[in-house]
């Protein structure tokens, strides 16, 4: 690369950061505003007057708490089950012959491009018919088994050399061993890609967790929110949203911070783009 592109590649660069942080800087300068200050004057990015009463009162909302262990005992559910279970399906896509593999794998494929919307009632549907309407397993169970967790950990385990196992196979070690004590600690980066997508579509799902979830003992953090959120007369207290908002990103922010090397690993190491 010339030196006359290298600062203009770089100059775009910062320019699309810069743009892409627009909407998060917006969303912390509202949530230290206070809902008079939003409506005078939405696009400031700057406070004029700095509060922190919107987190105050978030935390003092009756709920609060128990919409925020709910989310987290359903992104637990979640990202567990996707380790499990793509670790497992994804292994035995990619290293077992067995009758049938390339229709389980066309399976997989195939309900990666359904769109949620297409299954959204009938998922519904089976939820209320094994009881699970109005409970946190219910809410989590859905997701605890993504194709695309799948289809990662299968891309992975592609990479992972047959002679490998073979030798393993060859000193005596059955497959559960070899998946165990060889392939799972070498899936290291398809693990933290997988958690970190598995948490992030659990921790901001709102459609599903509305639905399923009728009384606020099961509602989730967004569900949460969003319900709390209206003031009297049904109008919509965007200082509160916004710190709501806040608390509800940094969770993600942190797992991604700690993953994040991994991250790029496992997205690399799987053909993601």
């Amino acid at each position: 690369m010339s030196r006359t592109a290298r600062p203009v590649m770089y100059a775009a660069l910062v320019l699309c950061a810069l743009l892409t942080m627009l909407p998060f800087a917006w969303g912390v300068s509202g949530s230290l505003r206070s809902l008079d200050e939003i409506r005078s004057d939405p696009g400031a990015l700057l406070p004029h007057h700095l509060t922190f009463g919107n987190f105050t009162r978030l935390f003092e909302t009756q709920g609060f708490g128990r919409f925020v262990v709910n989310s987290v005992v359903v992104a637990l559910i979640v990202v567990t089950g996707n380790i499990v279970a793509a670790s497992a399906a994804g292994y035995a896509l990619a290293k077992l012959d067995f009758a049938g593999r390339r229709l389980a794998f066309g399976a997989v494929m195939a309900a990666m491009m359904v769109p949620f919307t297409a299954v959204f009632v009938t998922q519904f549907v089976i939820t209320v018919d094994l009881g699970l309407a109005d409970t946190l397993a219910g809410i989590a169970l859905p997701g605890a088994a993504l194709p695309l967790s799948v289809f990662i950990m299968r891309q992975y385990a592609l990479s992972v050399p047959d002679e490998l196992l073979e030798a393993a196979r060859i000193d005596g070690a059955g497959e559960f061993r070899i998946f165990f004590r060889i392939f799972l600690p070498l899936a290291g980066p398809a693990v933290a890609t997988i958690t970190i997508m598995s948490f992030l579509n659990s921790w901001n799902n709102f459609i599903w967790p509305l639905v399923v979830a009728q009384s606020m003992s099961t509602y989730t953090l967004p569900v949460g929110l969003a319900a709390t959120s209206q003031a009297a007369a049904h109008v919509t207290d965007y200082g509160l949203l916004l710190a709501g908002a806040i608390v509800v990103m940094l969770p993600v922010l942190v797992l991604f911070l700690f993953l994040q090397r991994y991250f790029v690993q496992g997205v690399a190491g799987t053909g993601l783009r």
